[in-house]
């Protein structure tokens, strides 16, 4: 008898597992946008959910081009999650979920935008996460919206979000006190395009950016010979020290300005993407605690 509960025990251990077991290790799956998204859905669902995103480190959402593999990925998926605002080019995201027939949550929801004017059109600057307070508006907005698919988990969605939220006052409390260290007379961020206007309005900079909103510009052949000439101007009247370029971006135009003003580059910021695995960019905290390290070093130098 003993001999046959012994060999039980062993086959157990080579038979796979039950169909409860499999049903129950098999997780909901949200499909993100872009990097920062992906981030703020991690925070929220824990290993509940599976969260994949669409773009990888360093790709621009300005310009993506989707791919066969995205719509196949999408169709998997229990629920798709956008920044909005046209971030996504030609609306790239929301395509993807209707065409699938699934749920789309855009996590700008409920955020008042500032405005860009671009060849005369006025349009909403879809950068809004570079203001850890508006990160916890993407932060509850994506707890809302998969406590919607699973509603039993609601509580424990909302404990994460909770405790994430802590977590983006304190970076808000810490940029304020680095942002302290560069006198207002130099708070002037110059970079590839404006994806830091939120960022500055929220930190007393002003911005500048060659390129305008979108990187879809400069990919598309340049910024203008007028464009360029105004920004080198104004890098030489307003005596700024160092000027930034983008992860997400071709690095050449500005490096080039950099040259025809006399300045420094002051170094490489993410932007419409965080940094790869490994990389001290890898998370919205960890992008946002190095973007503003070389910001203000930059620009406080003597």
């Amino acid at each position: 008898m003993k001999r046959f509960a012994v060999v039980m025990v062993l086959l157990g251990m080579f038979v796979g597992p039950t169909k409860a077991q499999e049903k129950e290790e098999k997780k909901l799956l949200a499909i993100c946008s872009t990097t920062q998204v992906a981030d703020f859905a991690r925070q929220v669902v824990g290993d509940r959910w599976d969260v994949q995103c669409v773009l990888a480190a360093g790709q621009d959402p300005h310009v993506y081009e989707v791919k066969p593999g995205d719509a196949r990925l999408v169709a998997q998926a229990a629920i798709c999650l956008e920044n909005g605002w046209h971030l996504e080019g030609n609306e790239w995201m929301k395509t993807l979920a209707k065409d699938a027939g699934k749920p789309i949550v855009s996590c700008v929801t409920g955020l008042k935008p500032l405005e860009l004017v671009e060849d005369g059109e006025t349009i909403d600057d879809p950068h809004a996460w570079f203001s850890p307070k508006n990160a916890a508006v993407y932060v509850n907005n994506i707890a809302r919206g998969v406590s919607q698919i699973d509603p039993e988990h609601t509580d424990e969605y909302k404990a994460r979000a909770d405790f994430y939220v802590q977590q983006l006052r304190t970076l808000h409390v810490w940029i304020q006190k680095e942002v302290n260290t560069v006198p207002k007379t130099q708070r002037k961020l110059i970079t590839s395009h404006d994806a830091f206007n939120y960022f500055c309005s929220e930190y007393g900079f002003t911005s500048s950016a060659p390129a305008g909103w979108s990187t879809g510009d400069e990919v598309g052949g340049g910024i203008t010979a007028e464009r360029r000439q105004q920004s080198i101007k104004s890098i030489r009247d307003f005596g700024i020290k160092a000027i930034f370029v983008e992860t997400s971006t071709n690095p050449e135009m500005i490096r080039q300005i950099a040259a025809d003003a006399g300045v420094k580059i002051g170094g490489e910021l993410y932007a419409d993407s965080m940094g790869a695995p490994g990389t001290a960019g890898e998370s919205y905290i960890g992008m946002m605690r190095e973007n503003v390290l070389k910001i203000t070093r930059a620009l406080s130098a003597k």
